[in-house]
């Protein structure tokens, strides 16, 4: 197979599908059907990135049963091939805040436990200065480090829209002193992004994508961020966590309610700063047609709302007030 003749199709193609860090085109091949997956060099980095994707599928094959197969990599140009999964996007037919199939909890608290069982000595090198397994307080605070770091780097360009929607001068205020209180828990591996656009249910099974982001750390974090970008009925958020309970060995659970409660705050403030800037810039687009414009600023809503929420404030930001507040950024994104 010609890779780069495969890449330049890529590139071609009319109906990617772009995320927030790559481009996505699913390309049919003598060999069968790929995905052809090309990092977006402009992309602002909003997320902490441990690992190169590619060395996570090769480090995760033996243990997870149900992640793409890594077929291609290429450095110049830099892009990747993986195998295509065939199936239904789960946020297609079940998005956020509804019920998903009960076998997909099943699947997801499964996909921890394997990635659980990934001993330390199979994972891609860490840097030097990555908190040591077990130092759930050292971990937490470097989650917090980057958020701080987006919202020092864009505090300025975003004044205006930050104290429209009432954000704190420093919005990481409400958890700084939690993370001293979190139980030592041992280092898994984390997909750290296990959502409804992630996963694709095909018959009985749910296959996880997306491993850009997958890091070594405190299991409650991947349970925390889980629970945040699925925002389950109660009902299921409740029965998730039972099996969780069930299924993953003592140790990675141990203090959990206080840890996923600390690490949730810090998700919705994280999501409530990176989503401002990203919507802005969105809402921006001449892309952007008024369906989409309507759905964003009322997501926002709801996320600003989540975040104030943690800073002590009513949650009573409205998608009219979400509209005029961002008249005041760099973007001027009203209609």
């Amino acid at each position: 197979m010609n890779w780069l003749e495969l890449h330049a199709a890529a590139l071609a193609a009319q109906d990617s599908a772009a995320g927030y860090y790559n481009r996505n085109s699913g390309l049919t091949t003598p060999d069968g059907k790929v995905n052809v997956r090309i990092p977006l060099t402009a992309a602002d980095v909003m997320d902490v990135r441990l690992w190169r994707e590619e060395d996570v599928l090769s480090a995760i094959r033996p243990y997870v049963d149900f992640a793409p197969e890594l077929r291609h990599v290429s450095q110049t140009p830099r892009f990747q091939v993986q195998s295509f999964i065939e199936g239904r996007l789960l946020d297609g037919f079940s998005p956020r805040g509804s019920v998903v199939p009960d076998h997909v909890l099943n699947d997801v608290v499964t996909v921890m436990a394997q990635l659980a069982a990934i001993p330390e000595a199979k994972i891609p090198p860490l840097p030097d200065d990555w908190p040591v397994s077990g130092d759930s307080t050292a971990f937490g605070h470097r989650m917090a480090a980057l958020t701080h770091r987006v919202h020092t780097e864009h505090r300025a360009e975003y004044a205006g829209v930050f104290e429209a929607f009432g954000f704190p001068a420093d919005p990481l205020t409400a958890v700084s002193g939690q993370w001293a209180d979190l139980h030592p828990r041992p280092f898994v591996v984390l997909h750290a992004d296990l959502h409804r656009k992630n996963m694709i249910v095909a018959g009985r099974a749910t296959w996880f994508l997306d491993w850009e982001l997958a890091l070594w750390g405190d299991p409650s974090y991947e349970m925390a961020v889980h629970l945040h970008k699925m925002d389950y009925p109660t009902d299921q958020r409740d029965g998730l966590l039972r099996r969780w309970l069930r299924t993953l060995p003592s140790e990675c659970t141990r203090g959990w309610r206080r840890a996923v409660d600390t690490y949730l705050q810090h998700e919705r403030i994280k999501s409530a700063i990176v989503d401002t800037i990203r919507y802005s810039k969105q809402l921006a687009s001449p892309d952007t047609g008024p369906a989409t414009h309507d759905f964003l600023i009322t997501r926002l809503a709801k996320k600003v709302n989540a975040a104030r929420l943690v800073w002590g404030l009513v949650p009573d930001v409205t998608p009219q007030q979400v509209r005029a507040g961002l008249r005041e950024g760099p973007t001027h994104t009203s209609q």
